[in-house]
C-alpha cells in the first residue's frame, strides 16, 4: 500500500455555505452538524434557508460526498458520513467539512472506513485543538494526516467485507432497540397510559408506597473520591431499565460505611434521575448491592405494595414521566425534587400483576442479555477486519 497524504486524495477539502438557518422547512435543507447521525446522513436533521438551487450551486452535494465533522465535542471530532443522494438535493452547509473523493485515487465506501480506523483517529488526534466548549481541527492539518491507501480494486473488496459486518451490527442493534420498545409496549397493554389510566387503577402517592425518598450525595461529592473502592453512580450512569458501569467514580469502603452511609444503595432500590433527563430510572442488581449514589433520587420500595421493576418502568413511560414531573405547581420541571417525588400520584395495579410484569420483563432481558453478546462478539469481528484491512491482510 503506498503511504500519501490525506488530502491528496480528495478533489476538495472545504467548509460549507456560510448562511443564516432555521427550521422553516421553506428552500432546499442544508447540512448542519447533527446531520451526522448514526454515521449516516439523516435527513430529518437539516436546516433550511429558503434557498433554490440557483441560488448556491456551488455548494450542491453531490452522491459520494463525504460529511466529517470537524468542530464538535472532542468525541464528535473526525465523526463522517457518506452522502448517497438522500435527501435528493443537499446544500453544504457551515460546521461540516465536504470531502470530494478523487476516485481514480480513493473510493467513498473505503474513504469512510479508512477515516474511521483506529489508525487514523490516532494521528487525528494529535491535530485537535481543544477549547472550553468545543474542539476543532484544521483543513490545513487534516491534509497533512499520512495515510496508506491499496489499489482501488482492493479498496472495493475490503470495503464490500466491512460493509457486511456492519450490516449484520445494524440488524442487532436494530434488534435490541425493538426489544427495548417491547417492554414500554407490554407495560401500556398490561396497565394503560398512566395519565389516562383507562383501567382505573387506584392512585396513591409515591411516599405511601416507598419505604424511603431520598437524594443521594450532593455537597462536594468529589471530596470523598478514591482511584478505586466502592462505585457511586451519577446520572450519566443511569439508562432507561439499566445501570452503565461506563465512567465510574469511586468513594473508600471506610467513608461508604461511615459518613455517606445513609444514602447506600440496596438491592431493589430505584436510582432515579434528577437533572437533564429527570425521571429516567433503573433498579439496582444484587451485584450493586451497597454501593452509593450522587445527585440522583433514591427510592425504596415497599415489596408488599409496589414491585420495583413496575415502579422503574412507570417513571421511565412518558406518561409516568409527566405525572411526576408536574406533581408540583402543575407545570413541568426540568429538575426533579424529592417533594415531587413524594406527592406523585402512581396508579396502582394489584401487586401480582406487577409481579407479572416483572417476569414478562425478566424474559425480555434475557433475549437483550443474548443480543447484547451476539453484538459484542460481531463488534469483535468488525475490529478485527478493519485492522487486518488496514494491514493488508485481508
Amino acid at each position: 500500500m503506498n503511504m500519501v497524504e490525506f488530502g491528496s486524495l480528495f478533489r476538495f477539502i472545504r467548509n460549507g455555505m456560510n448562511i443564516k438557518q432555521d427550521k422553516s422547512g421553506e428552500g432546499l435543507p442544508i447540512t448542519r452538524i447533527e446531520t451526522i447521525a448514526d454515521a449516516r446522513v439523516d435527513s430529518s436533521r437539516v436546516g433550511y434557508a429558503g434557498l433554490k438551487e440557483s441560488d448556491c450551486p456551488e455548494w450542491m452535494m453531490e452522491p459520494g460526498d463525504i460529511l466529517f465533522s470537524h468542530i464538535n465535542s472532542v468525541e464528535h471530532i473526525g465523526k463522517c458520513a457518506v452522502y448517497y443522494g438522500t435527501p435528493e438535493k443537499l446544500v453544504h452547509g457551515m460546521n461540516l467539512l465536504c470531502l470530494r473523493c478523487d476516485t481514480k485515487k480513493l473510493l467513498p465506501e473505503f474513504a469512510k472506513y479508512l477515516i474511521r480506523s483506529p489508525a487514523f483517529r490516532a494521528r487525528l488526534s494529535n491535530f485537535i485543538n481543544k477549547a472550553v466548549n468545543q474542539a476543532s481541527v484544521s483543513i490545513g492539518n487534516l491534509k497533512t494526516i499520512p495515510v496508506s491507501v491499496p489499489s482501488l480494486e482492493e479498496q472495493k473488496k475490503i470495503a464490500d467485507i466491512l460493509d457486511r459486518a456492519e450490516a449484520l451490527r445494524t440488524k442487532r442493534r436494530a434488534a435490541l432497540e425493538q426489544l427495548n420498545e417491547l417492554t414500554q409496549a407490554i407495560f401500556i397493554d398490561m396497565f394503560g397510559d398512566p395519565v389516562a389510566n383507562p383501567k382505573g387503577w387506584q392512585t396513591i402517592e409515591c411516599a405511601n408506597i416507598c419505604e424511603r425518598i431520598t437524594v443521594g450525595i450532593v455537597v462536594k461529592p468529589a471530596s470523598y473520591y478514591v482511584p478505586s473502592g466502592v462505585p457511586a453512580l451519577r446520572s450519566l450512569n443511569i439508562k432507561p431499565g439499566y445501570i452503565s458501569l461506563e465512567d465510574l467514580v469511586y468513594f473508600s469502603e471506610h467513608d461508604n460505611n461511615t459518613k455517606l452511609a445513609k444514602t447506600k444503595l440496596k438491592t431493589g432500590d430505584l436510582v432515579i434521575v434528577r437533572t437533564g433527563q429527570p425521571g429516567t430510572s433503573s433498579v439496582v442488581p444484587a451485584d450493586l448491592d451497597g454501593i452509593n449514589a450522587i445527585d440522583l433520587l433514591i427510592a425504596t420500595p415497599k415489596p408488599d405494595i409496589v414491585n420495583s421493576v413496575f415502579l422503574s418502568q412507570f417513571f421511565n413511560s412518558s406518561g409516568g414521566r409527566s405525572i411526576v414531573l408536574t406533581a408540583q405547581r402543575g407545570q413541568v420541571q426540568k429538575h426533579l425534587n424529592v417533594g415531587s417525588l413524594n406527592e406523585s400520584c402512581i396508579p396502582l395495579p394489584p401487586i401480582e400483576l406487577q409481579k407479572e410484569f416483572s417476569r414478562r420483563v425478566s424474559a425480555v432481558e434475557k433475549l437483550k442479555t443474548a443480543h447484547k453478546s451476539s453484538l459484542a462478539e460481531l463488534d469483535e469481528l468488525f475490529a478485527s477486519l478493519q485492522y487486518r484491512a488496514f494491514r493488508g491482510e485481508l
